[in-house]
């Protein structure tokens, strides 16, 4: 029988330096390598050369999990280099539990902002890294 049912935020757990972040609000990371066509005779590229892959996120988390960041890196994000599993799926609902592996976050800002109207301070973390393993056994 084929199961057509997609994952949903409910089903996404953020363990990020081994902690559960039950503030998270939003998960990004994408891998981009450059590539690049080698020329020769003719117009039409003879290769395309691989350069260096890129790995780039963000997490978008409540106040109150950055400053639990904030005390572990004594202060400042900057200081920080983790690993986080992005897990998707609920076992325990009969779901296949998939899990991603970002390796060697480095985070490169930090801004808070809160305006008028606003219930909750909700933070946009963007951050480099060194490695993604996807689909992690």
């Amino acid at each position: 029988m084929f199961d057509s049912r997609e994952y949903e935020f409910s089903d996404v757990t953020l363990i990020l330096g081994g902690k559960d972040i039950i503030g998270i609000q939003s998960v990004t990371y994408t891998e981009t390598v450059t590539r690049t066509p080698l020329y020769g005779k003719g117009r039409y590229p003879l290769a395309m050369q691989t350069g260096n892959v890129t790995i780039s996120g963000s997490f978008k988390v409540t106040q109150s999990e950055l400053e639990k960041l904030l005390d572990a890196g004594r202060g400042s994000l900057l200081n920080l280099k983790l690993n986080a599993e992005v897990n998707y799926g609920n076992p325990s609902a009969g779901q296949k539990m998939i899990t991603d592996r970002i390796e060697g976050i480095y985070f490169s800002t930090t801004t808070k902002s809160i305006k008028s109207g606003d219930t909750a301070m909700i933070v946009e973390l963007p951050f480099s890294a060194m490695r993604i393993n996807f689909h992690v056994r």
